[in-house]
């Protein structure tokens, strides 16, 4: 066998065009799998730049690059790390995934799920085996970044000048009884509900309205809590980088880069509207202000201002959510009692992978509102594949997530925790939102979970590795 000093050109090769892929993934590939039949094939290239592609085009193209990746994976030596349950534990969920299919309610759901968690253990393996060193974290974050700053750009425009352009629009084509719009496009529009018919009268979507009024930026993922997540899950390594990027430019050249990144982040994840994001930002900004080399006290007291600045915006800026009874927070409380009544009902196999919209048509209360996720990624794995899948999901990722952040509070440089502080927040953000069925936050992530499990453990104590 060839050694792997031989293979670093085409691994890094590899990294770049994984990366570019995982880019594409965000650009395009934000919906939830399960959505995968109402999302159609564009028909025209202004449908093939604008509109979300099918879910079903990144498995196939994920497939042959994970043909590659393995290819690739048998140039190298010693790939396994020392503890056999990083690969056991992964390999046992998806099993079981595959296992309890055969029970599904909902065989269509079912398929689409299943090729996602393939990709997701496709993703964690390929980072662990290829993607583990510096020089391939690199190249992989070429792709990814442009990404990421085109759905921070797309979100800001969303709040500053989309929404409000769209909401005012509309707001003066009801008013004038949509004679500013050509019939075409009227019949669209009544297609996709943008308006409606109430007593024989057309008017805007109220939802709709709502929507552009609150100007909660989504970016290019489903929805503004995706967003919050794919921010909490990049934003940490991309201003590392930065950091890292522009130290050689001039002060003024230097702080306007960075400025731009904190601005553009930082502006997206606030007008993402997502509480418990916001409440998992300022935990991973304590962590990272107790990992400094401060003394004791300093770093005790930076971490209360943060906590009390933290807390106190979060306070003001969602109090009329709190004051109208936080919906969306009550029926969170309603999926997850279904998915506990479901996990009960069929403790073993559960109704299928990714079918949870099936059982809660039959047990939500009826104030509710319909539901296809539980938004609760580690729930959802007791419901839909019972009590085996859950326990092999949750044990995967709370031991490798246990052994890497050990590692890496004690020696681990600035890109490594950097990274590590990402897929933390982000699992963090699993216990409340369904991130996991997404291909654009679920392969980015897992495949960073695998570059950290498979980087070599004295890789974090060389300061020049970890820059």
């Amino acid at each position: 066998m060839k050694n792997f000093s031989a293979t670093k050109t085409p691994v890094n090769f590899f990294a770049l065009v994984f990366g570019l892929f995982l880019g594409l993934c965000i650009w395009k590939f934000g919906n939830p799998v399960i959505l995968e039949k109402t999302i159609g094939s564009p028909t025209n290239a202004d449908e093939f730049w604008v509109n979300a592609w099918p879910p079903r085009w990144a498995n196939w193209i994920l497939v042959l690059l994970a043909v590659g990746g393995g290819f690739l994976s048998t140039q190298k030596k010693n790939i396994w790390p020392q503890s056999k349950w990083f690969w056991l534990l992964p390999l046992g969920w998806l099993g079981w995934q595959f296992v309890s299919a055969p029970q599904t309610v909902d065989a269509d759901l079912t398929r689409a799920t299943l090729w996602q968690f393939s990709g997701c253990v496709a993703c964690y393996f390929l980072g662990a085996w290829l993607l583990n060193h510096r020089a391939a974290l690199n190249f992989l974050f070429i792709g990814l970044l442009i990404a990421f700053t085109f759905c921070l750009i797309r979100a800001v425009n969303q709040h500053c000048f989309e929404f409000p352009t769209n909401h005012q629009v509309l707001v003066e084509g009801e008013r004038s009884g949509w004679t500013n719009f050509p019939p075409e496009t009227i019949t669209t529009m009544k297609q996709e509900n943008v308006i409606i018919t109430t007593n024989g009268v057309d008017v805007a979507n109220p939802i709709i309205l709502e929507k552009f009024r609150k100007g909660r930026a989504a970016g290019t993922m489903v929805y503004p809590n995706a967003l919050a997540g794919l921010i909490l899950l990049l934003l940490p390594a991309a201003l590392v980088l930065a950091l890292d990027a522009t130290e050689k430019m001039k002060r003024p050249i230097r702080f306007a880069a960075i400025a731009l990144a904190v601005f553009l982040g930082s502006a997206a994840f606030f007008w993402s509207g997502s509480k418990l994001g916001w409440l998992i930002g300022i935990a991973v900004a304590g962590l990272f202000l107790l990992r400094l080399d401060w003394s004791r006290k300093i770093k005790v007291t930076a971490v209360t201002l943060v906590l009390i600045g933290g807390l106190g915006i979060f306070a003001v800026r969602f109090q009329h959510y709190f004051a109208k009874g936080a919906t969306s927070a009550s029926a969170r409380l309603d999926y997850w009692r279904a998915a506990a009544q479901t996990t009960a009902a069929k403790p073993i196999f559960g109704t299928g992978p990714g079918t949870f919209q099936r059982p809660y048509a039959q047990l939500k209360a009826p104030e509710s509102e319909m539901a296809r996720l539980t938004h609760n990624d580690y729930l959802e794995q007791f419901s839909d594949s019972g009590i085996p899948g859950g326990l092999a999901y949750a044990a995967w990722i709370l031991f490798a997530l246990a052994f890497i952040g050990k590692k890496l509070w004690q020696s681990g440089g600035k890109l490594s925790f950097a990274i590590f502080a990402g897929l933390l927040a982000w699992f963090a953000q699993g216990f409340g939102e369904f991130g996991l069925y997404i291909p654009a936050l679920a392969w980015t992530a897992f495949t960073l979970f695998g570059c950290l499990v498979g980087w070599e453990i004295n890789e974090f104590d060389k300061k020049s590795a970890d820059r």
